[in-house]
């Protein structure tokens, strides 16, 4: 009987989450970014294998967000009531969130948390209920403090109060407050993120990547060497911060992909390298490299730093500075002076 072997690739998502430590984060944006293709199966697929390896997506870089003008204004009015500590006292009497934190109010809170959760631990459920009331204010905590981020506050402490069920549930040894924190958090994390990729976060993210790289490109052919952050913001009509956050994001992913890059079969390998050389970028490296031949050592040296061309990883003036013992001004001249002599001697 012949026995035929599959093989089957990992996505690219598989590979980047396989590649941070467990208990490690990952960063939402560009966990948005990465997934905003995907199905929502290995959307799932993906949040299930970060709850596996106890990964929490952070929110940050996130910023804030709504799905309507309404929502928008809700979320404006929630943010300030409870920077001034006034969502009892402002919100109306009926207003849902008001009751719900008026119901929790109310409920006892008394206790030794720690030892109420290793009774549970050992088989004594009769304590689950006052363990759940006693954590309840450390929902309401790590939800007030995302407040206005894209979820309704009243959403946020239901998806935070399913994260510590889960977590009492889950609760073996070792600090539970800590435990319980981390599980709330994930919950709570996981909401922004749906809601962020309905929204649409994750595909301006990724069109904000391509135009980057498509911009850095497209200067480093004009300028002959690497732009400066504010010259990407200006050509991309963003704030140097924005820029730089995209710049961190493709970073990131660059070395997520190398940390778990892998040999492939030959033909794939040509087949990638040729993908990678048809880029402008890589072809005026490459033609960079090329001349090198044409200066001295230090010149030489100065470039390959500058422009990454051994391990990839271009450094700025002050990091080659740095290095060669030069100011960041010695480094500038340096640098267009060695590219003026490369384009004179092509």
């Amino acid at each position: 009987m012949n026995h035929l072997e599959f093989t089957f690739e990992e996505a690219p998502w598989e590979r980047a989450i396989a590649g941070i430590t467990p208990g490690g984060e990952l960063d939402g944006v560009q966990f948005l970014a990465m997934m905003e293709p995907e199905s929502e199966e290995n959307l799932e697929a993906a949040l299930a294998m970060l709850d596996e390896k106890d990964i929490l997506l952070t929110v940050d870089s996130l910023g804030e967000f709504a799905a309507s003008s309404d929502v928008a204004v809700r979320l404006r009015l929630e943010k300030e009531l409870v920077k001034q500590g006034r969502l009892l006292q402002d919100l109306t009497e009926n207003d849902p969130l008001r009751l719900y934190l008026e119901e929790i109010a109310a409920l006892p809170a008394c206790g030794d948390a720690q030892l109420l959760a290793e009774q549970y631990a050992n088989g004594d459920e009769d304590v689950l209920p006052q363990l759940t009331n006693l954590m309840l204010s450390r929902v309401a905590e790590a939800a007030f403090a995302l407040a206005g981020r894209g979820v309704l506050l009243l959403d946020l402490l239901q998806e935070g109060g399913l994260g510590l069920w889960q977590a009492i549930l889950s609760y073996e040894s070792g600090d539970f407050g800590a435990h319980c924190d981390r599980q709330i958090l994930r919950s709570l994390h996981k909401a922004l993120m749906l809601q962020a990729r309905e929204f649409g976060v994750g595909q301006k993210m990724r069109q904000a990547m391509e135009d980057y790289r498509a911009m850095d490109e497209q200067l480093l052919a004009d300028l002959g060497r690497n732009p400066t952050t504010e010259e990407l913001a200006d050509a991309l009509h963003m704030t140097a911060e924005e820029t730089a956050a995209v710049a961190e994001m493709l970073e990131t992913a660059r070395r997520m992909h190398l940390a778990k890059q892998e040999p492939e079969p030959e033909e794939e390998e040509l087949a990638e390298t040729q993908a990678v050389e048809d880029t402008a970028y890589f072809q005026m490296r490459q033609r960079i490299a090329d001349l090198l031949s044409n200066l001295d050592e230090t010149d030489a040296k100065l470039l390959t730093l500058r422009f990454g061309l051994e391990k990839g990883l271009p450094m700025s003036a002050a990091e080659v500075g740095k290095i060669l013992g030069m100011t960041v001004d010695e480094v500038t001249a340096r640098e267009a002076q060695a590219l003026a002599k490369l384009r004179n001697d092509k």
